[in-house]
């Protein structure tokens, strides 16, 4: 991985934890599933009354399956592809614009000690999350 890159992934591993952010990328679409499955087959049996009991069954079923899915984003960020390390790294190059560092602990000091910045590049990552990796996002409390 290039240098550059490295310091970017760094920081966006460093703003999500600092953020606690936390994503579910392909569990929400199994529960989703799941959810209209259920209100299909109790519409099969049940005619318009059996669509609602599906329904809200399999919206509690699926909701219980995808629970707990969520894994902090730093973990799934280090497990992207090269490819889409890339594509990220781009999209976050392109809002830190011509910001000058020489590694990354001095990269994250300066998006760090930057409100705006740091909002920018939260919302890149944000957007490249759930654009890219089509995930749901959650902040912890």
């Amino acid at each position: 991985m290039a240098p550059r890159m490295n310091d970017v992934m760094r920081l966006c591993c460093e703003i999500s934890a600092h953020d606690q952010i936390k994503v579910a990328v392909k569990n929400s679409t199994k529960g989703a599933m799941v959810a209209g499955g259920t209100a299909f087959v109790g519409g099969l049996l049940g005619g318009p009354p059996g669509i609602a009991v599906g329904g809200a069954v399999g919206g509690l079923l699926g909701s219980w399956l995808t629970s707990g899915q969520f894994r902090p984003l730093p973990q799934i960020l280090m497990e992207l592809p090269p490819a889409q390390q890339q594509k990220l790294c781009n999209d976050i190059m392109a809002v830190l614009g011509n910001l000058n560092w020489m590694d990354a602990a001095q990269l994250i000091a300066l998006v760090m000690g930057n409100t705006t910045l740091q909002q920018q590049v939260t919302a890149t990552l944000i957007n490249f999350i759930t654009k890219e990796l089509r995930a749901e996002v959650r902040y912890e409390d």
